[in-house]
């Protein structure tokens, strides 16, 4: 069964309708020295908008600001049919030990600012953009619910942040009667599969949807790198430079990441579809992602992706795809998966778990 952008789905344990695929606008604007040109971020946004999406998704830093300007200025007279989403954390202000964290003065400052460079009155979703492993949980679980309750917030979720502490936080906020986080946004890909360690079925038991950045690789499983791409990596940090540098920082372009997109390539070809069609399909069949993140540079490119909603993979390309990028799940899952332990917990009955979930039914 293939999907279309107004098929939507529920965004974790809300009611909350977003599309099977988000836009990301960490591309608009070209601040950075690469990005998108206001014009060109107008026509994608329009054209993602057009087709049914409605699931926006853009951060304070994102080009330093302008991304979330744009986000603005294209949302004018269709606001409250979007659901645009925006990140606190990231310092805005160099030289500011408060301008950014996850601490309150940075959460309400974040908001206020991001609420004047979006032009509305209301986020829908805000998530706190990555842990920083200093701030007490009840400090931006309160401060979050305080944004919800003023009516700035509608929903609020998290990224980038370790299982343990996600899950903590939404078992605080149940028991203290403060709004639940809904959305979880981490890597996730072929390429970057630890996520399914912990991660993914923290989220899927705990009530969030997972909305994975980086569904390509960093580029790398579009086919856009080959192994003559090894030898021109540079030998110190790749924080700066080309996106073949960053996809070798981010650990995307690797041998085994080539070795990925070449069984990704095939089965492309075998399917009469692109890699990236693949392999954000690939992304959907996880039944805890809600809408994976395109960031879209050029219309072409959108339209590209969003192919990926007519994608039908068979059992064997599934497979195929499964064996390739599989990972080491490692201590206790493999140790509790393991038919010896099976059969010493189970004592050789045979016990069926019915797999049900957050708004299953």
């Amino acid at each position: 069964m293939t999907l279309a952008l107004d098929h939507y789905r529920l965004l974790g344990r809300s009611g909350l309708r977003v599309s099977p695929i988000a836009l990301g606008t960490m591309t608009f604007g070209n601040d950075w020295g690469w990005g998108t040109e206001e014009a060109d971020a107008r026509l994608i946004f329009d054209a993602y908008v057009d087709r049914g999406g409605n699931f926006i998704d853009s951060a304070n830093r994102y080009t330093d600001g302008t991304s979330e300007r744009f986000v603005g200025s294209f949302a004018k007279g269709r606001r409250d049919q979007l659901v645009i989403a925006t990140k606190y954390t990231l310092p805005m202000r160099p030289g500011d030990p408060n301008s950014g964290g996850n601490h309150r003065k940075s959460m309400l400052r974040s908001v206020e600012d991001s609420l004047k460079r979006l032009d509305t009155d209301y986020i829908d979703l805000l998530y706190l953009h990555a842990w920083d492993f200093t701030t007490p949980v009840d400090e931006v679980l309160r401060g979050l619910d305080d944004l919800v309750r003023s009516g700035k917030v509608l929903y609020v979720g998290v990224s980038d942040i370790p299982a343990w502490q996600v899950s903590r936080m939404q078992a605080i906020a149940d028991l203290r009667g403060w709004s639940p986080l809904i959305a979880l946004q981490v890597e996730y890909s072929l390429i970057e599969r630890t996520v399914d360690r912990d991660l993914a079925p923290m989220a899927q038991e705990m009530g969030l949807g997972v909305i994975p950045w980086s569904p390509l690789g960093s580029g790398v499983l579009a086919g856009k790198y080959s192994k003559a791409d090894l030898g021109k990596l540079p030998q110190g940090s790749a924080a700066e430079g080309t996106r073949r540098d960053v996809a070798a920082g981010n650990g995307s372009l690797t041998e085994r990441g080539l070795a990925i997109a070449d069984v990704v390539k095939e089965i492309a070809g075998e399917i009469g579809h692109t890699p990236s069609q693949v392999a954000l399909a690939w992304t959907l069949l996880n039944p805890a992602v809600t809408a994976p993140l395109i960031g879209a540079r050029t219309l072409q490119q959108l339209e590209e992706n969003l192919g990926a909603l007519e994608v039908i993979l068979d059992k064997g390309q599934r497979q195929r795809l499964e064996d390739a990028s599989r990972i080491d799940l490692g201590f206790p899952h493999e140790f509790l998966a393991r038919p010896m332990t099976q059969a010493i917990m189970t004592g050789g009955l045979k016990i069926e778990r019915r797999v049900g979930g957050v708004g299953s039914g």
